[in-house]
C-alpha cells in the first residue's frame, strides 16, 4: 500500500462534470489499496475572475484583503470535490490550508511555508477518509490567511507530501507528462519518462508551466518524488526525481522558448567601480528581477551595460535607467521588448563538450542572430529576435535528435 498525494489543477476541476471524473479517479486509486491525500486548485478561471472583481472595486487593493478573497477559490473546489467523492461512496473531508496545518510567514501574496502540522490530515487517513486540501494558502501569524503566489498549489502538494512522508506526489494536468518540447509546436516531441529535479527547476524558471519552481526546489530538498500525469488518461507520465546515472546519457533533454523577455541597454557608461552596483541596486529597490547582464569592453573609459528583464517589468526598468542616466553620466538608454529567449536543458551537458557550438551553428544555419548568451551547468540560453522563436525550437529539437529515444531513456 502506497501513500499518495494527488494534486489537481484548475482545468482538471473546471466544471461539476470534471469534478466527478476526478473524484472517480481518486476513489479508483484508494480502492487499489492506497491511501490518498488530495490537493486542489480553484476551478477553471476562478482566481482570475476574483482578481477582476477586486480591481473593479479597488484598483489597488490591500494585499491582505486580496489574499482573503483569492483563498475562497480553492475552498470552493475543496468543498465540491469532497462532496463528489462522498457521493461516489468514499468518505472524504475537506480542509482549508490553515485547517491542514500549513503555516506561513506574513508576506501576503507570496508567502513562504514555515512549517506544517499535519495532525488532522493524518487523523483523517487513519479513519479511512480521503483528505481534500485547499492549495495555494496557509495561515500567517495567529489567524490571517496568506497565499503562496501563482502556482502555489503545487507547493502545497509537495509540502504536504513531505510532511506526511508520502511515497509520491502526483501532479495532474492536461498533458501526459513533460515533453522534450511543446508538443503543440513540435510534432515529434517525445514524452520523457524521467527527469531530474535540477532539470525541472531550470525548465520552471525558464517559463515551463508544468510545475512551480518553488515546488520543485522543495521536492529536491525533501526528496519527494513527483510524477506529472494527465487527468484524462492512465499514462504513468513523467517522474521527477533525484539525478541518476542513466540520465547523463541524454545530453540535452528539453528545448524551451520564452517570449516574456525585454532588453535594456545603458549606453556610454563611465567604466569605473560602483556604477553597476548603483544601476542594479536601484532596479532591486523596485523589485525588478534581472536575468542576463552583459558589459562591453571599455573604450575611451566608456562602456555599455545591457540587461534583460520580464516584459512586465520593461517600462519600469526603462524609467529607472533613464532616471540614472544623468547621475552616472551615461549617454542614452535604449530598449527592445521584441526579443525572446531560447534554451536547451539537460544534465548530460555537464560532461559533454560542444553543446554550445552545436546550438550556435544550428541557429546560424537558419540565419538566426544571437544577441546575448547565458549558461548554467545544465542550461544554455540565447536571446534572439522574438519572431524566430518557433523556428529555433524546431531546429534545435531536430539538431539534438530529441524526437528519438535516447540511450538508457
Amino acid at each position: 500500500m502506497a501513500l499518495i498525494v494527488q494534486k489537481y489543477g484548475g482545468k482538471s476541476v473546471a466544471t461539476p462534470e470534471l469534478l466527478k471524473e476526478v473524484a472517480a479517479r481518486i476513489i479508483k486509486t484508494k480502492r487499489a489499496g492506497n491511501q490518498v491525500v488530495v490537493v486542489v486548485s480553484a476551478m477553471g478561471n476562478t482566481t482570475d475572475n476574483l482578481i477582476e472583481k477586486a480591481m473593479q472595486v479597488n484598483p489597488e487593493p490591500e494585499v491582505r484583503e486580496l489574499d482573503m478573497l483569492l483563498a475562497c477559490g480553492e475552498q470552493e473546489a475543496v468543498a465540491l470535490l469532497a462532496m463528489a467523492i462522498s457521493a461516489q461512496g468514499e468518505p472524504a473531508v475537506g480542509f482549508t490550508g490553515p485547517q491542514a496545518g500549513i503555516h506561513t510567514d506574513g508576506k501576503f501574496g507570496k508567502a513562504k511555508i514555515t512549517r506544517i502540522y499535519p495532525n488532522r490530515v493524518q487523523s483523517a487517513l487513519e479513519q479511512g477518509k480521503i483528505p481534500v486540501i485547499a492549495g495555494f494558502q496557509g495561515i500567517a501569524g495567529e489567524s490571517d490567511i496568506a497565499t503562496l503566489g501563482r502556482g502555489g498549489s503545487d507547493l502545497t502538494a509537495v509540502a504536504i507530501a513531505a510532511s506526511i512522508k508520502a511515497d509520491v506526489c502526483e501532479k495532474y494536468t492536461d498533458e501526459e507528462g513533460v515533453y522534450t518540447a511543446n508538443p503543440k509546436l513540435v510534432k515529434d516531441a517525445r514524452k520523457l519518462e524521467v527527469i531530474s529535479y535540477d532539470e525541472m527547476i531550470e525548465l520552471s524558471s525558464l517559463g515551463a508551466k508544468v510545475l512551480q519552481a518553488r515546488s520543485v526546489l522543495f521536492a529536491k530538498k525533501h526528496n519527494v518524488p513527483i510524477r506529472v500525469r494527465s487527468s484524462m488518461s492512465d499514462d504513468p507520465g513523467t517522474l521527477i526525481t533525484k539525478e541518476v546515472k542513466g540520465m547523463e546519457q541524454a545530453v540535452v533533454s528539453y528545448v524551451i522558448p520564452s517570449k516574456n523577455e525585454a532588453k535594456v541597454t545603458i549606453v556610454g557608461v563611465p567604466d569605473k567601480p560602483g556604477i553597476a552596483a548603483l544601476v542594479f541596486g536601484k532596479l532591486a529597490e523596485k523589485e525588478i528581477s534581472v536575468d542576463m547582464i552583459i558589459q562591453n569592453v571599455s573604450e575611451a573609459g566608456k562602456t555599455d551595460i545591457t540587461y534583460t528583464v520580464a516584459k512586465s517589468d520593461y517600462k519600469e526598468a526603462i524609467k529607472v535607467s533613464e532616471s540614472l542616466k544623468k547621475e552616472i553620466g551615461a549617454r542614452e538608454v535604449k530598449g527592445d521588448d521584441k526579443i525572446g529567449k531560447i534554451s536547451v536543458v539537460g544534465v548530460g551537458m555537464r560532461s559533454a563538450p560542444g553543446i554550445a557550438a552545436t546550438m550556435f551553428s544550428a541557429l546560424a544555419e537558419k540565419g538566426i542572430n544571437i544577441e546575448m548568451i547565458s549558461t548554467s551547468e545544465i542550461r544554455i540560453s540565447c536571446v534572439i529576435d522574438e519572431k524566430h522563436l518557433d523556428t529555433a525550437v524546431k531546429v534545435l529539437h531536430e539538431k539534438f535528435e530529441l524526437g528519438k529515444r535516447q540511450p538508457g531513456a
